[in-house]
């Protein structure tokens, strides 16, 4: 019996905890506030808009920090790679089966990771400067000039709509790394494993304390609430 379960750990490999608790936390929470921010600013429920967006400028900050500090797979030090790098996957790509294989994130998703942090950070960022001119301003718009809120309200609503299409380049991708390359990225961002390739040798990731993602989530929050208690 011992034998056979062997086998078949040889013939289709073993599995790695590669994304820890706090990832996954991070990327399904910023999923859901982002998704309340855009339906809240649909539906005009500004007040929910407004939360929403605080929320996902702590999210944010958080892992900006733990993408320096934090897991092996979190770092940007990690996954962030030039274009030699992305050449480079891309041919092995090309090659298919466990040439192309990444215990993280690729170089190419890489590229909407950062993406994606940077628009949402200036897109939460700008929010808090944001007035509609009639019924509700954002909590640092009496900071600004006029002139400094005008431009700001622009660039908040102009980031909107790429955003959706950085979700949808992001959907997309992950459909077809499901479809086509039969990878599944949605299951190791939700169990944090992911198979390793049968012929392919790799130690698990070294994990950074939750308790330290505690204490950094803890510091986005509280310096986002200063922020904004000191305007107020």
């Amino acid at each position: 019996m011992a034998s056979g379960h062997t086998a078949t750990r040889e013939k289709h490999g073993r599995e790695l905890r590669v994304w820890d608790l706090p990832t996954r936390l991070f990327h399904w929470a910023l999923v859901a506030a982002v998704a309340v921010a855009i339906l809240s600013a649909e539906l005009g429920v500004l007040a929910v808009h407004m939360l929403a967006g605080e929320t996902v400028l702590i999210l944010v900050l958080f892992r900006l920090v733990w993408g320096v500090v934090g897991s092996q797979t979190a770092r940007f030090t990690e996954f962030v790679k030039g274009p030699g790098a992305i050449h480079d996957y891309l041919k092995r790509s090309r090659a298919g089966g466990e040439a192309a294989f990444t215990l993280g994130h690729n170089p190419l998703g890489a590229l909407m990771v950062v993406a994606l942090l940077l628009v949402l950070l200036v897109q939460a960022g700008s929010g808090l400067f944001t007035s509609d001119d009639i019924l509700v301003d954002g909590p640092l718009v009496p900071l600004a000039s006029g002139a400094t809120v005008s431009l700001l309200g622009s660039l908040h609503r102009l980031l909107a709509n790429g955003i959706f299409v950085l979700i949808g380049l992001h959907v997309a991708a992950v459909f077809f790394y499901l479809l086509v390359r039969k990878d599944n990225l949605i299951r190791p961002m939700l169990t944090g494993r992911k198979t390793l390739p049968a012929r392919l040798a790799a130690t698990e990731p070294r994990r950074a304390p939750a308790a330290l993602a505690l204490a950094i989530l803890a510091t986005s929050a509280g310096l986002v609430f200063l922020v904004l208690r000191a305007a107020g």
